[in-house]
């Protein structure tokens, strides 16, 4: 096993996945402490790199597009102090950081992980129930049921409509926006049939929010609905089904460990000739499989 531990967080390459460890720093931001630990398989994952600072580094893990339900509901808008695929590392741990880096690049390598897009989520989202409280609402989903209840901060219409159900099945889109400047953000559900006119000041299927610390919470939310939604990117006549809870992505079937690390010699030395390897990165992970045989 390779990790580096930092007061960030801890991350480390166990077999087949990354376990991704919030720390206790007193800047990691509460949708990481509420995410806990992260169990990011490596088929998901499109790169990683290592970007050093003057008084702090960063490691940053990418992942293929589609793979990340959560990705997917807050579209890249998360911040660092709450993105769990990033990790403050400390000056005097940069060797170790780029060494993990380079962990990382040669095991996707050697098993050869293409980092195109998927069409299937490769992490399940957070689990149920979720519940979470913040701006003019509170959203819970119990994997079947995603309920919004309003606070005395609700806009009168709003809240003279009560109290929200809306079956998942109904739903066909979610977004989390965080506040940005003067503009509020929100957690907003496109509802079959209803179709989006109002802001989300009036919009009986949104949450605003208002820029306060609990903000972040109600993208655990929208990841566990996404994740039950079909997949952006699958099949037409998968689209069209009945939302299910994700479908992980299946293990490849066993096979002679010798005879595909012989295999994988040979797509390296294709790859090597062919110009897409340097010789640095060939015989880096020439070395590699050779040590597995």
């Amino acid at each position: 096993m390779t990790e580096i531990i930092q007061k960030d967080g801890t991350w480390a390459l166990d077999g087949d996945a990354l376990r991704l460890t919030p720390g206790r720093d007193k800047n990691i931001g509460v949708l990481r402490r509420s995410l806990g630990e992260l169990v990011v398989p490596l088929a998901a994952l499109a790169g990683v790199s290592f970007e050093q600072g003057k008084k702090a580094g960063r490691l940053r893990l990418r992942l293929r597009d589609g793979a990340d339900p959560l990705l997917h509901a807050t579209g890249g808008r998360l911040t660092e102090s709450h993105d769990p695929y990033q990790l403050t590392v400390e000056s005097d741990r940069y060797g170790v950081a780029e060494y993990f880096a380079d962990e990382v690049r040669n095991t996707l390598l050697l098993d050869g992980v293409s980092p195109d897009p998927v069409t299937e989520y490769l992490l399940p989202g957070p689990a149920v129930p979720v519940t979470a409280s913040a701006g003019d609402g509170t959203a819970a989903f119990d994997g079947e049921l995603v309920r919004l209840e309003w606070n005395w901060k609700t806009e009168d219409a709003k809240a003279a409509t009560g109290p929200r159900a809306i079956p998942v099945a109904e739903i066909t889109a979610v977004e989390w926006q965080p506040a940005a400047g003067l503009e509020n953000g929100h957690l907003r559900f496109t509802v079959r049939g209803a179709p989006v006119t109002a802001p989300p000041k009036y919009d009986p299927n949104a949450v605003e929010l208002w820029g306060f610390k609990k903000d972040p919470l109600m993208a655990l939310v929208a990841a566990a609905v996404q994740a039950r939604l079909p997949h952006p990117s699958a099949p037409a006549d998968e689209a069209d089904a009945r939302p299910g809870p994700p479908r992980l992505a299946k293990a490849p079937a066993a096979e002679d460990d010798h005879d595909a690390l012989l295999r994988r010699l040979r797509e390296l030395g294709e790859l090597h000739r062919g110009g897409v390897l340097t010789d640095e990165e060939f015989a880096l992970a020439k070395g590699a499989v050779l040590k597995r045989m």
